[in-house]
């Protein structure tokens, strides 16, 4: 059975004799809070801001790779779209939310990939 602060509460005393109350418990309710924000909440909205960012950046010509796993360059970026080139040799295109993208490679990547082996 897990111990609870209220069970706390009840069965133990303070050394003046007086059951030790909620506002005792206060303290530490205050530090779990702290640990909990700087573990869990302060990070996911530092990486919410900077994929954000991320995906305000994307331009043309940036190498991207979507969700789904589909690799691409940037042919145009309107508001919330972007069209990515997905084959070179039969110009195919296709039209993806802005959301879609999950990480942008840099544009210099694109041309050095692009260029065939010697």
């Amino acid at each position: 059975m897990l111990a609870t602060p209220g069970m706390f509460a009840l069965a133990t005393l303070s050394q003046s004799g007086k059951p030790v109350g909620l506002f005792d418990y206060l303290p530490m309710f205050a530090v779990m809070g702290l640990i909990f924000y700087f573990l869990l909440i302060r990070p996911q909205s530092k990486e919410k801001k900077k994929r954000a960012k991320m995906l305000s950046q994307i331009k043309k010509n940036d190498r991207v790779v979507t969700i789904g796993g589909i690799v691409g360059t940037v042919a145009t970026v309107k508001e919330d779209e972007v069209t990515l080139k997905v084959d070179e040799s039969n110009n195919t295109k296709i039209t993806f939310t802005r959301v879609a993208i999950q990480r942008v490679m840099s544009a210099e990547t694109a041309t050095t990939a692009e260029k065939p082996a010697k």
